[in-house]
C-alpha cells in the first residue's frame, strides 16, 4: 500500500544544503517556502485551462510576483473546455466510465453503437471496422500527448476504415487513464474518441474477440472559455532581458507534474530582482499547456521579451522533481529520491556548465543538447529564435493521471532543482555581462 502520511513523503531525508555563500535572505532558498508553495499549488485542485483552479492559481502567482516588485500583465485568450455529464462505455452487463478526448466530439444522449473491434498499436486489425467501435490497445508506455504518431496512427486507421468511434486503452504504469495533450484549435479526429483505463479494459478486450455489440456515450458541454497567461516584468532599461517561464495548467491536479516547476519558478522570481540586477527580467507563466502549448504559443506573440534583446531564456517544465516509487510485490512504496525520467536540455555551448551545476541530480546530471532533443514549451522558445536557452521536461509515474496528488511531491528534490536553476542563471548572467 502507498503510505500517505505526509511526514513520510514530505519529510523523508535531510534537505540539501542551502546555496553556498549565501549572505542574505534574498540569496537563500527557503525549504519552508518551497514546501508551502508546493502545497498551495496542490490546493487549487483541477488545473484545466480557464477553469476555477487554473484561474485561482494564476491570480495567486500574479500576486506573488507583484509582492516581489514585478509589474504584472495578463494576456487573455480562449481555451477549449468540456464539462462532462455522462461518459461511459457499455458492453453486455459491463459499464465503465471513460475519459472524453479533447477537443471533444459528443455522441448525443443515445450514444453510438457498434461491434467492438480491437486494433493494435500499429493500426492493424483483422475484423471489419465498418460501423464498429474501435478498441485501440496501446503498447505500455508513459504516454503524454495525442500528437504522438504511435497514438494518432491507429485512431486515424480506424476512422479511415469506417469506425463510428474509437476507445483508446492507455496502458501505462499506474493502470489508470492517462489523459493526452491535444490540439487546442480544432478536433483532431472525425469522430468521438474516448480513453479507457487499462485496469478496467479486460472485459472489453474479451468482448472484442467475439465482436460483441457496445455503446459509447460522450455527453457534456463543450466550448471555449477565457484563460490567461501572465508576465511579471522588471524593466530597468538595460536592454538585456532574462526570461524564466513555466506552465501551470494540466488535466488534473498536476501535483508532481507542475507543482515543483511552479515552486522553483517562484523561488527564482523572488531571488532574481537582487541577484540579476544588471538585467531586465520577464517571469512568464502560461496556461493552456495541455492543448499542445496553446498558451505558450500565444505568449510568444504578445508578452515575451524581444528575441534580439534577450540574453537567456530558462523554461521550467514538467516533472522538475516528482516523487519516485518502489515497485514491490505488495504495492508501491514512496522513495526519497526524485523520478529520474526528467531531462535538462540546453543550447550546446551550455552543456559543460550544466554538468557542473547539476552534478548529482538524477536525470539533470546528464544534460542533452537542445540541437538533439527538446520538448514541450521549450520547443516554442527555440522556434521563436531565443538563444541561448535551456529547459527541463519529463514524465513521472503519475503524469497526466488523476492520482497525481500530494503523494507525488518531493520538496527536497524541488529545493535542489531550484538551487540548480539559480546557479545556472547566475553563471550565464556573469558570462554575458
Amino acid at each position: 500500500m502507498i503510505d500517505t502520511n505526509r511526514r513520510t513523503f514530505l519529510g523523508a531525508g535531510a534537505l540539501v544544503p542551502l546555496v553556498a555563500g549565501a549572505t542574505n535572505a534574498a540569496a537563500r532558498t527557503s525549504p519552508a517556502s518551497i514546501e508551502a508553495d508546493l502545497l498551495r499549488y496542490v490546493g487549487f485542485g483541477n488545473k484545466r485551462a480557464g477553469g476555477p483552479g487554473d484561474t485561482a492559481c494564476g491570480e495567486w502567482l500574479a500576486a506573488e510576483l507583484e509582492s516581489a516588485g514585478y509589474t504584472v500583465e495578463r494576456q487573455a485568450f480562449l481555451a477549449p473546455y468540456f464539462e462532462e455529464t455522462r461518459c461511459e462505455l457499455t458492453c453486455g452487463e459491463t459499464t465503465t466510465g471513460v475519459y472524453a478526448q479533447p477537443i471533444v466530439r459528443t455522441t448525443g444522449p443515445d450514444g453510438v453503437t457498434g461491434p467492438l473491434v480491437r486494433i493494435d498499436g500499429t493500426g492493424h486489425f483483422t475484423r471489419s471496422m465498418t460501423g464498429a467501435i474501435a478498441l485501440v490497445d496501446l503498447p505500455f508506455a508513459r504516454w503524454s500527448s495525442m500528437m504522438a504518431r504511435a497514438i494518432r496512427r491507429p485512431i486515424e486507421a480506424a476512422f479511415s476504415a469506417g469506425a463510428v468511434a474509437v476507445v483508446v486503452i492507455t496502458n501505462g504504469p499506474t493502470g489508470k487513464v492517462i489523459a493526452l495533450n491535444s490540439d487546442g484549435r480544432q478536433p483532431m479526429f472525425t469522430g468521438p474518441v474516448a480513453l479507457l483505463a487499462p485496469e478496467v479494459a479486460g472485459p472489453f478486450l474479451a468482448a472484442a474477440h467475439a465482436r460483441a455489440e457496445a455503446r459509447l456515450i460522450i455527453e457534456g458541454t463543450t466550448g471555449r472559455r477565457s484563460a490567461f497567461n501572465l508576465v511579471g516584468r522588471i524593466d530597468r532599461g538595460r536592454g538585456r532581458w532574462i526570461a524564466v517561464s513555466t506552465p501551470r495548467s494540466g488535466w488534473f491536479g498536476c501535483a508532481g507534474e507542475r507543482g515543483p516547476g511552479v515552486a522553483a519558478w517562484l523561488d527564482v522570481a523572488r531571488w532574481a530582482p537582487e541577484a540579476l540586477a544588471d538585467f531586465d527580467l520577464a517571469l512568464i507563466c502560461n496556461t493552456g499547456h495541455e492543448y499542445e502549448y496553446l498558451g505558450a504559443a500565444e505568449a510568444m506573440h504578445a508578452i515575451a521579451p524581444p528575441v534580439e534583446a534577450t540574453a537567456f531564456w530558462l523554461h521550467i517544465g514538467a516533472n522538475v522533481a516528482a516523487r519516485d516509487w518502489h515497485e514491490l510485490p505488495g504495492g508501491w512504496s514512496p522513495l526519497p529520491n526524485v523520478d529520474p525520467q526528467r531531462v535538462l536540455s540546453l543550447s550546446p555551448e551550455l552543456l559543460p556548465l550544466a554538468r557542473e551545476v547539476f552534478a548529482g541530480q538524477l536525470g539533470y546530471e546528464a544534460p542533452v543538447s537542445s540541437a538533439v532533443l527538446s520538448a514541450g514549451e521549450l520547443d516554442e522558445v527555440i522556434r521563436a529564435g531565443y538563444s541561448p536557452a535551456a529547459g527541463c521536461f519529463g514524465i513521472h509515474r503519475y503524469h497526466h493521471v488523476d492520482g497525481d496528488d500530494e503523494r507525488c511531491l518531493n520538496p527536497q528534490g524541488t529545493l535542489a532543482a531550484a538551487q540548480g536553476f539559480r546557479r545556472l542563471l547566475t553563471a550565464v548572467a556573469e558570462a554575458s555581462a
